[in-house]
């Protein structure tokens, strides 16, 4: 069915199952309800979403605190792997064949001597044997033996040939340590390729140099000259980020080991630098490098019993390194958007598929977010869009209506009859203005019944049946929300808050033509918006608890409404305690009577304009029990005590119970 709903088989594609693929991807929706209970409570959007990011969804993304641990598992795991005792071991393998080698080109000497004239036999003997003895004599310690061996005059052409391989050996290690990128380069180290190296190295402090100094050396001409090193570096920054990395994992060797193989690191890597040239170099480019960047290096205990080659455990060491820089980054990050510098790549080849995806869900938060329309950007800063406040609706709606149990709830017939909505099981005889739902088999049985057998039936008004409907009533609502401080002490303000907002998102979805307004309270009252609540604080606010003004409010908007059925859901936990005299709010506690008095005059006048005031109470305190039974003998409405995390499930069912109600026979 290709071009229709469903795709075609061709644009199907599959793969084998690796254990991070996910059924059920993330969505914007699920994202912005992990963070609605937080941005109802008045959290700036993004520093939710910078803690949605850093503890992520239990059990359905990994967030930065669990993407740090992946990658301390990594370097652990490496850790608990590899040892370092025999780190040294191919270099005196290599060492112990130019020591043989030479040995036995001294015992071919010794031979020779044997078989020289008598004026040259001794000579020749004690030759050989000092050199012996000077092989003998040799440190155990590698390092040592190979600096030794450098003014040793060798007999034997192939240990000769053997020591050099030695050196070359060390010097590519230890170069490819700090010039990564030449490893390939660096095998096979000819004269010409260390005499085009050591050139390589002073070009290069120059050019630091002289960036240090605030000149702007072209780097582009660098590349072009020596592309085995810097062939994939972008500019100057990125290719001291590269070689600071290699001086770094040397650092991070030399802290890892213990006392007496750190010396002896220290004579290979002057056995390595032997070339003054060389060794010149090097140390004038590590001490540029030291002012350009901090370099330091980690000390890691190894523990494991599989051994690696003085290469392999710098390799090691970068890598370790850059699980370090990562998690460092990890633990820096204050949003997803501070991730960018992290390569997914990187991060996959150090620590497995699983933190490669992590990273790509945590970085695609933002963007996931803004592609569904739920959030935009406001000149630096991220804001909720209508559409997103809407969702938070939707939300707390949906998380009210999963836990109703509709026995708690009694009902409650509608004053005003508006049009019909969905049909129920009973019915009733046809009347004019009834919905012509018609239940034809019932219908042709009554005409039978009445007329006898025959054909043809013969239908009289009498005889239509039709379904009963619910009626569905046209309602107003304006919905007082106390915004007092105490409503965010006693933990109140987050429900009051969600069950507006679902009340909302109820009306919108299911009740279109009915008609909300939303007014907050608290010294005075003033009309918000459902796109307020998310912002809305009680820092706005000053002490007072003002329902003189908020039905007075209510009043005034519901005048403009066409709905025949107007009610006050007032949502408070505490009493009046502030009326308007003289155009300015009073405040008094304990309430005053003219409190209560000017109060009470709204609810009279609430009262004759036929809106019924239905109060939901938060605290069961003196003054305000006293208050809504003086209030509901005035207005005839209701009033329910419940507790803040059950309030949407009162005002919810209140208000649809109030919808639909049977047309009577």
């Amino acid at each position: 069915m290709s071009g229709g709903l469903f795709p075609s088989f061709d644009d199907v594609h599959y793969r084998a199952w690796d254990g991070t693929q996910r059924l059920d991807e993330l969505d914007a929706s699920e994202l912005l309800g992990a963070m609605s209970d937080e941005l109802l409570s008045g959290a700036d959007l993004e520093e939710a979403m910078a803690r949605l990011a850093r503890w992520g969804l239990p059990g359905r993304m990994e967030g930065i605190q669990d993407l740090m641990e992946r990658l301390r598992a990594a370097r652990q795991k490496r850790a608990e792997r590899h040892g370092l005792s025999k780190i040294f071991e191919e270099l005196e393998k290599k060492l112990d064949e130019v020591k043989g080698l030479e040995r036995g080109g001294l015992e071919r000497r010794r031979q020779q001597a044997a078989e020289a004239p008598p004026e040259m036999r001794e000579a020749m003997q004690r030759f050989a044997q000092e050199r012996l003895d000077k092989l003998d004599a040799l440190p155990k310690d590698v390092g040592r033996a190979i600096q030794q061996l450098r003014d040793y005059e060798f007999v034997d052409p192939k240990a000769a040939e053997a020591y050099q391989e030695l050196l070359a050996m060390l010097q590519e290690q230890v170069l490819s340590s700090y010039f990564s990128n030449m490893r390939q380069q660096l095998q096979d180290l000819t004269p010409e390729k260390l005499e085009r190296t050591r050139q390589m190295i002073r070009d290069l402090n120059r050019a630091l140099r002289e960036r240090m100094e605030g000149g702007e050396p072209d780097f582009e001409a660098f590349q072009r000259q020596y592309p085995e090193l810097a062939g994939n570096a972008k500019d100057w920054d990125d290719l001291v980020q590269q070689l600071a990395a290699g001086m770094a994992a040397m650092r991070s060797l030399w802290s890892s080991m213990p006392p007496e193989m750190r010396d002896q690191l220290e004579q290979l890597l002057g056995s390595a630098f032997q070339d003054p040239g060389l060794q010149q170099a090097m140390s004038d480019l590590a001490d540029t490098l030291g002012q350009l960047i901090p370099i330091d290096g980690n000390a890691y205990e190894m523990t494991g019993d599989e051994p690696v080659s003085l290469s392999e455990a710098l390799e090691l060491m970068r890598q370790m390194d850059r699980l370090t820089d990562m998690e460092e980054q990890l633990r820096l990050a204050a949003d997803p958007a501070d991730l960018g510098a992290l390569d997914a790549d990187e991060v996959e080849r150090l620590a497995g598929k699983r933190a490669r995806r992590s990273l790509e869900e945590i970085k695609r938060m933002w963007e996931l977010l803004e592609e569904a329309g739920l959030i935009r950007k406001d000149g630096p800063r991220y804001e909720l869009t209508p559409r997103g406040i809407r969702k938070i609706g939707q939300r707390s709606l949906e998380e009210i209506f999963s836990t109703l149990k509709r026995d708690a709830f009694g009902s409650h017939r509608a004053r005003h009859r508006g049009g019909g909505g969905d049909p129920t099981d009973e019915l009733k005889t046809y009347e004019f203005g009834d919905p012509f739902l018609l239940d034809l088999p019932g219908t042709v049985r009554n005409a039978v019944m009445r007329g006898g057998a025959g054909t043809p039936v013969k239908l009289s008004p009498q005889d239509f049946d039709v379904y009963r409907t619910e009626l569905m009533t046209q309602s107003a609502t304006a919905i007082l929300v106390d915004v007092s401080r105490s409503m965010l002490f006693r933990g109140c303000f987050l429900a009051a808050k969600k069950v507006t907002l679902a009340l909302d998102s109820l009306i919108r979805s299911t009740f279109p033509k009915d008609d909300l307004y939303i007014v907050g309270f608290s010294a005075y009252a003033t009309e918000l918006k459902p796109a307020d609540l998310p912002r809305l604080t009680w820092n706005e606010y000053v002490y007072g608890t003002n329902m003189q003004h908020a039905f007075e409010t209510a009043r005034s908007l519901l005048a403009h409404s066409r709905g025949k059925n107007k009610q006050v859901i007032l949502i408070t936990d505490g009493e009046p305690t502030a009326h308007f005299e003289d155009g300015r709010p009073r405040f008094s506690y304990p309430p005053t009577k003219r409190t209560f008095e000017e109060t009470l005059r709204e609810v009279v006048r609430c009262t004759r304009e036929g809106i019924q005031i239905n109060t939901f109470m938060l605290a069961r305190g003196h003054y305000l029990v006293d208050f809504v039974d003086q209030m509901s003998k005035i207005n005839h409405g209701r009033a329910f005590y419940v507790e803040p995390e059950r309030l949407g499930e009162y005002v919810l069912i209140d208000y649809v119970d109030n919808k639909r109600k049977r047309v009577g026979g």
